[in-house]
């Protein structure tokens, strides 16, 4: 049974959400703000976070950031600011998805379904010396985010930032179709002057560093690049 952590400050959209999601055989944890959550990861099981953009203490935004240092744990914001700029800038420091309030129930417990199959086998918690540390393992891709490391058939690929950067981002949506625009702006910046052609080089580059599992990373014609897990 799958749990989901409701981090939301408003007490009546907190009763709810819990409301609706065990209704739907969901088990949930609540926290008031994102250092309370922040605490919780430590000692809960906890497979999707439900999370408020704007809080008093750590708002949503922040919470992520400070989450994506250490955990690919799936995301989805609830926000009640529909601005484009503000979708975009949540789903690029690393949400999976963005519910705009106010939403139904059964559009919530979709998302929900949907992220958790898109993400189901790549978050993993581990705990070793009393640290947390995740590992996405994919066939025998081994990505430890922690280390900024990745391995393939246990030997150690050398990747430089952005390729690391691009394929951590890629696997954290495997299957997901991402144009290039989207990933030159998620992975280099709304500020960095390149082309389109930087996402086309990075990729030729993973593809050949990851053998014989490159091929993975699939051109979608027309619209950019996606990862999957089986040809």
């Amino acid at each position: 049974m799958p749990s989901i952590l409701i981090v939301e400050d408003e007490p009546t959209m907190q009763r709810l959400l819990t409301l609706h999601l065990t209704k739907e055989g969901f088990q949930t944890i609540t926290a008031d703000h994102g250092e309370e959550a922040m605490s919780l990861l430590s000692s809960q099981h906890i497979d999707l976070a439900l999370v408020d953009v704007m809080m008093p203490v750590m708002d949503g935004f922040d919470f992520v950031k400070e989450l994506r240092k250490s955990s690919t744990l799936p995301v989805i914001f609830l926000t009640a600011r529909s601005d484009e700029k503000d979708r975009i800038e949540g789903l690029t420091m690393g949400g999976d998805d963005y519910l705009v309030k106010p939403f139904s129930k059964g559009e919530l417990i979709a998302r929900i379904q949907a992220v958790l199959r898109r993400t189901k086998g790549f978050h993993k918690h581990v705990s070793e010396n009393n640290q947390a540390e995740d590992m996405i393992v994919m066939n025998r891709i081994k990505v430890t985010p922690k280390a900024r490391n990745v391995k393939v058939d246990d030997k150690l690929i050398s990747l430089t930032v952005k390729e690391f950067d691009l394929f951590f981002f890629l696997i954290q949506h495997q299957g997901q179709v991402f144009s290039r625009e989207h990933l030159l702006t998620s992975i280099w910046g709304h500020e960095y002057e390149g082309t389109e052609r930087t996402v086309d080089t990075h990729v030729k580059t993973l593809r050949m560093k990851l053998k014989p599992y490159g091929h993975l990373i699939q051109t979608v014609w027309g619209i950019g690049y996606k990862l999957v897990e089986n040809e």
